[in-house]
């Protein structure tokens, strides 16, 4: 069974269509592909920060986070190739 990745945008957007209770756990899960304990998990999640969407303090901050898993290893991967590059140089300098 290959694994998919699944992005933060399907998983709130399954969350909401369960917290909307048009269809059940079982429902959701067989149109969705995911288990309905995964979505029980990620409902709970979401509830528990939900507050922090309304907080002055953190929402700056949430807004300024990069939120994709992919942008946030290319960022990773970027350094790692600026400081192998800065690390040669220093070996050639030394």
């Amino acid at each position: 069974m290959t694994k998919r990745k699944l992005t933060s945008v399907f998983k709130s957007k399954v969350v909401i269509e369960a917290l909307s209770e048009r269809y059940s756990l079982s429902e959701l899960a067989q149109k969705h592909q995911v288990a309905p304990t995964q979505i029980s998990t990620w409902k709970k999640e979401f509830l528990s920060r939900a507050s922090v969407v309304f907080d002055k303090s953190t929402s700056k901050n949430i807004e300024s986070l990069p939120t994709d898993r992919d942008e946030l290893l290319r960022t990773i991967g970027e350094q790692k190739v600026e400081i192998d590059f800065l690390k040669k140089s220093l070996k050639r300098l030394g």
